[in-house]
């Protein structure tokens, strides 16, 4: 996604001189607080104003949910029923059949590295036992890490609910354990594919909503976690929100098969949550912007009525005006944005008149 305005340097800027109209104001160092006669005055003036300056960065973004991961087959086989996709999926119900069997969902975070079977013992063994009692299968279950003769005839009973043969061993294709409840959010294989161990066949993420954006490679400092932003919906409501932090870019195809995106790809989570979303087309585009820095009730002009000052003092000045007389007072300058700059200093308020080029 391209960006959709001109990002601002990040941090303080300093200004080296302010042209403007083809004026370059240079000021002489050692004049400032001195009082200039009406000959002197500035083309143009404008006012210091109190305001908030924000840097910041807006780029295109989608809806989606947190998490997006791939599933593939363990085993090879015919997809006899494809994912749904959209649909949320808990305990014990099916991500898609192969060979016209379920390949059921289970909750735990070890991932079945093999086939299941009495006298075995593991922390995957314990997972299992875990979702055979919750799901209704293990009332002389003993949940442990032994893969027993209990746990064989809670396996069973299972089994026969399912339509599998009660073998009383889990298949290494049998299940997929993921960590909680997920949204199939990609069927990748349908009815009649054949896969095998290296084929995805669906893509899940969690039930919680974010918006997917993605940055320029250099905006490293935008996606750290908890960078705040401002997201604008499909629907035109505007909500806030921070980085839950970055994800594997999504792959786009080419000539040459799958090419990763470039650039570095968040995820934003919405203050408001679920409730945030409801309502929106997930088809389109959000508006997300990023605030790296931000400074709140600050003095600040135009960028092009700082004057450079010359002398071995250097440094910078605003021209101020008094009726027909002007003089120059040194400032402090700070951070720069949508064209103002912060200025500071004792001689600085609201309100001050000050020169600027005339445009």
């Amino acid at each position: 996604m391209r960006s959709r305005t001109a990002f601002l340097a990040l941090g303080s800027v300093t200004v080296g001189a302010a042209v403007a109209g083809g004026v370059l104001f240079l000021g002489n160092g050692a004049d400032a607080g001195n009082s200039g006669g009406g000959g002197d005055l500035p083309p143009a003036t404008t006012t210091v104003v109190r305001t908030d300056l924000v840097l910041s960065k807006t780029v295109d973004g989608k809806l989606d949910f947190a998490q997006r991961r791939a599933v593939k087959s363990a085993v090879d086989g015919t997809v006899t029923v494809a994912a749904s996709e959209g649909k949320t999926l808990t305990m014990g119900q099916a991500l898609y059949e192969l060979n016209d069997k379920p390949v059921t969902l289970l909750y735990g975070p070890v991932p079945m590295f093999r086939e299941m079977k009495a006298g075995d013992r593991g922390s995957d063994v314990l997972q299992l036992e875990r979702n055979l009692r919750d799901l209704g299968y293990g009332s002389k279950l003993y949940v442990d890490i032994w893969y027993d003769d209990d746990t064989a005839a809670a396996v069973k009973q299972w089994q026969k609910s399912l339509n599998r043969d009660p073998t009383g061993r889990v298949g290494k294709g049998d299940v997929v354990f993921q960590t909680g409840q997920v949204k199939v959010a990609k069927a990748d294989a349908v009815l009649a594919d054949q896969v095998g161990p290296s084929d995805t066949v669906l893509t899940i993420a969690s039930t919680k909503p974010v918006v997917r954006a993605q940055l320029d490679q250099n905006d490293g400092a935008l996606a750290s976690s908890g960078t705040k932003v401002e997201v604008t919906l499909p629907s035109g409501k505007s909500v806030t929100g921070k980085v839950a932090g970055t994800v594997r870019p999504e792959q786009s195809e080419s000539e040459g098969g799958a090419v990763a995106a470039e650039g570095i790809t968040v995820e934003v989570v919405l203050d408001g949550g679920a409730s945030a979303l409801s309502g929106e087309d997930s088809k389109a585009s959000a508006s997300v912007k990023f605030v790296s820095e931000a400074r709140e009730g600050v003095l600040a002009v135009p960028v092009e009525a700082v004057v450079a000052l010359r002398g071995e003092n250097g440094g910078y000045g605003l021209q101020t005006v008094d009726g027909d007389t002007s003089k120059m007072v040194r400032v402090q300058t700070g951070m720069t944005a949508d064209g103002q700059i912060e200025v500071s200093g004792p001689d600085v308020r609201e309100g001050l008149k000050v020169g600027v080029a005339k445009s």
